[in-house]
């Protein structure tokens, strides 16, 4: 009963005069006497508990935590509330005393002295500035690239599944129900993680079929990533680029074990599987995997910001993976009612039971901003600043920590030099927790709200409510659900959100929950600016502060919502301009024809890559419909970024063109032809595009030549072909795996 130990309790009717006839310096230990009389009387103790035992080692638990909390308010009468959390998030009761202090002595309390204003933003310091998102590739559920992420996103698609779509395949795995049955077993599972295209990467099968799909798929999407940055990747071989990636234990290893043959260290171990990415690529910067639970992925962005700022690497490679393949590891997590029985993330909602696992695999490439500036890179957007912290001594081991988030966030804040209320959106961690989502909305409240008008509120979502929870990839699905919501200018659905969590008072906080998709707020003189947490289940947590980069999405430059990068000057020492003096708008005036180099590993792969190139064109042809189709100057951009942008295999074709017409016409021709017909060729030493020098010829005989050339196996300088020009990087289609199975029988 709420009358047990009060006389050995300090009265709660007696408090606040007690509190207002005590001087300042004893309200702490006034408080601590209180606290232990009410704790004793809801823990229903014999004796008074000491004041720095946690609530939760003396046998408290959840519905003691809300009973404690109720006789907090009571006892101050309604001068000052606490909140639903204030017990999780001040477990112990010295702690809680001294908060109690501190919040009193801003209220009505005459002894209270006034607290200092909180101190002004410093502005970003030379050694803080933008990190650039230069570019990004994914393969989520329901979503093996970035267009289909980014539709399944705005229709607001729920992406879990009760089993795999291919679960035949795939024996003794999570997702695949032993025959017979009927139990669900929800996840939101990537098509065909049983394939892998080995031949590209040169891995032989026997060495394929032992590599978890975490490296495998860190691999696949790791090359991506560069491709949509539009950086050649063998021009890295010995550069100073780094590799983070958050990543967790081996289940394909719990799978190998029941066959001590087929069991294999090297093709498991999560070291391994960050570093063979460096191995293939040839990078030499420091090769990091990042182990922390939930917050991993998170994390290794942060280290990454932190590796560019202090000069140690010149670009990185960061991202995460997974693969949910333990059914026993996931019964286990059921059983800790850490997983919801009903398959659905129901963050911030009073139905919320819990998340759902989910596996694939992110990764962004990030550069200092200046030099992606000056070197004219695709710019998604701009990291301002991050943060890494530990919940220290909180309620329990497993038990997120308001303050510590509150801290975390200020942090990374600070770093960006960004006032909290100048942020927009704030991607949470929202992982469904019934305790954990409002200790992260009260934190966050209590930082982003500052300085911000009722009528902006801060916005808030998850998109584990779209593909579950990646665990430690979960970090970087939210960074790029973030970065592509700013390029649309529209902020995604944030599903199954029916009912309002009831352990926050709502309609004090400033913040709102984006249960509809809404437009990017617009906030003229300043870019779009958002925050994205990652809380690990080990105590970690990690905050990003993004910002948009521009004033205006890249619809501008005629790609769609995909940024392109600067105009740059192609400036080819040695070389005379194959073209005539240039046009009013700075294009040579006489360049008929372009050449788009498309190559393949194999014969199937570049006849699936025209393909895909068609695809890519009729959106183009959608987004600025004209009567001569796609506009000469992006096709020209293509041309470029092709050529300069993207490694160069064995099978080859070139398509040389005038307008979107012919380039059509060449396409469609390639994508029917027999994969079978196609032959590779060695190649040949590097030339130029005619042995009588460019000088010699117009500029449609010169795309002519070099063309003939490519496709004899030569290595043709393509930065001649645009001498004198000025040509951007765009967003191309990525290279067509082809992907066989390989997996432990």
């Amino acid at each position: 009963g709420d009358d047990s130990g009060s006389d050995t309790s300090l009265l709660s009717d007696n408090l606040l005069s007690r509190l207002r006839e005590t001087p300042a310096a004893e309200h702490e230990d006034l408080l601590v006497s209180f606290l232990q009389g009410e704790v004793q009387a809801v823990l229903r103790l014999p004796d008074a508990p000491a004041p720095m035992v946690g609530f939760f080692d003396l046998g408290m638990d959840s519905l003691m935590a809300v009973e404690l909390r109720n006789r907090l308010n009571r006892a101050f009468s309604g001068e000052y509330t606490a909140s639903n959390t204030v017990v999780f998030d001040y477990p112990d009761i010295t702690s809680l005393a001294t908060h109690l202090a501190g919040e009193l002595a801003d209220g009505s309390t005459p002894a209270a002295a006034p607290q200092p204003e909180p101190a002004p933003v410093p502005a970003p310091q030379s050694e803080e500035e933008g990190i650039a998102i230069i570019g990004m590739a994914c393969r989520f559920p329901g979503a093996p690239d970035l267009q289909s992420f980014w539709r399944l996103l705005e229709k607001g698609a729920d992406a879990i599944t009760d089993r795999r779509s291919n679960s035949d395949s795939l024996n003794d795995v999570y997702g695949n129900p032993p025959r017979g049955d009927a139990a669900p077993q929800y996840g939101g599972f990537i098509e065909n993680i049983d394939l892998f295209d080995s031949r590209f990467f040169g891995i032989s099968p026997i060495s394929a079929r032992l590599m978890d799909p975490q490296q495998r798929l860190l691999l696949e999407t790791s090359w991506l990533a560069l491709e949509d940055a539009g950086i050649y990747p063998d021009q890295l071989r010995g550069s100073r680029t780094g590799v983070y990636a958050g990543i967790a234990t081996s289940e394909y290893r719990d799978r190998m074990s029941a066959d001590d043959d087929n069991f294999s260290y090297l093709g498991t171990a999560s070291s391994m599987a960050v570093g063979r990415v460096s191995y293939q690529l040839g990078l030499e910067g420091p090769t990091m995997p990042v182990m922390l639970n939930c917050a991993s992925s998170l994390v290794a962005v942060h280290q990454a910001v932190s590796g560019l700022r202090q000069g140690e690497v010149d670009l990185a490679l960061v991202g995460g993976v997974n693969a949910v393949l333990s059914t026993g590891l996931s019964r286990e997590m059921t059983e800790l009612g850490m997983l919801s029985r009903e398959g659905r993330c129901k963050t911030f909602d009073a139905a919320a039971d819990g998340a759902v696992r989910s596996e694939g695999c992110g990764m962004v490439v990030l550069k200092p901003l200046a030099r992606a500036e000056a070197d004219g890179d695709r710019i998604w957007g701009v990291i301002r600043g991050s943060a890494v912290n530990q919940n220290g001594a909180s309620a329990g081991p497993t038990v997120p920590n308001g303050p510590a988030q509150e801290r975390l966030i200020t942090t990374a804040l600070l770093r960006a030099g960004i006032a909290p209320g100048e942020v927009d959106y704030l991607e949470a961690h929202g992982a469904g927790s019934e305790l954990g989502d409002p200790i992260e909305v009260q934190a966050a409240a209590a930082v982003y709200g500052r300085g911000r008008s009722q009528d902006d509120p801060l916005l808030m979502g998850s998109v584990k409510t779209n593909i579950g929870h990646l665990e430690p990839a979960a970090g970087v699905a939210s960074l790029i659900k973030t970065v592509l919501a700013m390029n649309r200018g529209l902020i995604p659905k944030h599903l199954h959100f029916e009912k309002p969590t009831p352990h926050l008072d709502w309609e004090s906080l400033p913040v709102r929950v984006t249960s509809e998709a809404v437009n990017w707020p617009a906030h003229p003189g300043r870019p779009a600016r958002a925050g994205v947490s990652a809380f690990g289940i080990s105590g970690t947590n990690s905050h990003v502060v993004i910002e948009g980069y521009g004033d205006s999405v890249a619809a501008d430059a005629g790609d769609g919502y995909l940024p392109a990068g600067a105009p740059q000057p192609v400036d080819h020492p040695g070389s005379v301009s194959i073209s005539a003096p240039s046009a009013a708008d700075g294009t040579p005036g006489n360049v008929k024809t372009r050449l788009l180099p498309l190559s393949g590993r194999t014969g199937e792969a570049l006849r699936e890559l025209a393909q895909r190139y068609l695809s890519w064109l009729d959106e183009r042809a959608g987004e600025a419909p004209s009567e001569s189709g796609v506009d000469r100057e992006l096709l020209a951009d293509m041309a470029w970024t092709a050529g300069t942008g993207r490694a160069h295999f064995k099978y080859r074709r070139s398509i040389v063109f005038d307008e979107s017409a012919s380039l059509r016409g060449g396409l469609e021709a390639l994508a029917q032809v027999d994969a079978a017909s196609l032959t590779a060729v060695e190649p040949a030493a590097a030339r130029r595009p005619t042995a009588a020098g460019p000088e010699a010829l117009g500029g449609d005989a010169a795309v002519a030549a070099a063309a003939q050339a490519y496709e004899a196996g030569e290595t043709v300088d393509f930065a001649e072909l645009f001498a004198g020009e000025q040509r951007r990087r765009i967003s191309l289609p990525g290279y067509p795996f082809q992907r066989q199975r390989y997996w432990i029988q």
